[in-house]
């Protein structure tokens, strides 16, 4: 990394990315021009993204074929594989190059999560939006229709909504208050309702009443939390 010092990473299913002080680094499989760097090459070891000379990233994603980053000024950009939308840019393009989501250009996005197919952004006012691949209602909309720009979580309407993830066909949020909402495929249990249950929209996970949750993940087919206590589960 060049000497500088790493703040995150985030791995996905041929790539990674890491976040320092001075950049954006990217290596692994860049096969869908996920790595950044305006080709489709792979990177045996980090190259910086030279995109975002200039720029102060913030915090970065890793999706299954696609990345994510939010900049200081709250600006959402996707790079990599553009099918189902899962980039945000109101078409299907893979785009080999950072480029910002314009749907979102007048909110300020404080968070984001890319999981396979899909991309989840939380804006400063609590709200959750999602976009790409609708199959198995992991977007949250109540239906399974895909989308090729952010569209607003309705079901979390009244939530403020502090993290997300995004997995791989579930998806996964945190609220202020402590609590956790989940939706998508139920079938390995990873919705946390006592179920196998398909959740088409948002539901509040019961069984950490009492809990107070301060972070979440959500892999494959099967999710973690941390609780304020240092539990994991």
């Amino acid at each position: 990394l060049g000497g500088e010092r790493a703040m995150s990473v985030s791995v996905g299913d041929a790539h990674s990315l890491a976040l320092t002080a001075g950049g954006v680094w990217s290596w692994g499989g860049g096969a869908f021009g996920q790595l950044g760097h305006g080709n489709a090459q792979h990177q045996l070891v980090p190259k910086k993204v030279k995109a975002f000379t200039g720029q102060r990233v913030v915090a970065v994603s890793v999706g299954g074929a696609h990345s994510l980053a939010v900049t200081a000024d709250g600006a959402v950009w996707s790079w990599g594989d553009g099918e189902y939308g899962m980039l945000g840019h109101g078409d299907e393009q893979k785009q080999l190059l950072p480029k910002k989501v314009e749907a979102l250009a007048e909110r300020r996005v404080v968070a984001v999560s890319a999981g396979y197919g899909l991309s989840i952004a939380i804006t400063a006012d609590g709200a959750a939006w999602s976009w790409g691949l609708g199959a198995s209602g992991k977007l949250g909309h109540g239906d399974t229709q895909d989308q090729l720009l952010p569209k607003k979580a309705e079901a979390l309407t009244g939530q403020r909504v502090v993290a997300v993830a995004a997995g791989g066909f579930h998806s996964l949020a945190l609220t202020a208050n402590g609590e956790i909402w989940s939706w998508g495929i139920g079938g390995h249990g990873q919705l946390g309702h006592g179920d196998q249950q398909t959740q088409w929209l948002p539901k509040k996970i019961e069984a950490f009443a009492g809990q107070r949750v301060v972070a979440v993940s959500a892999g494959a087919r099967h999710s973690l939390a941390i609780t304020a206590d240092g539990a994991v589960w």
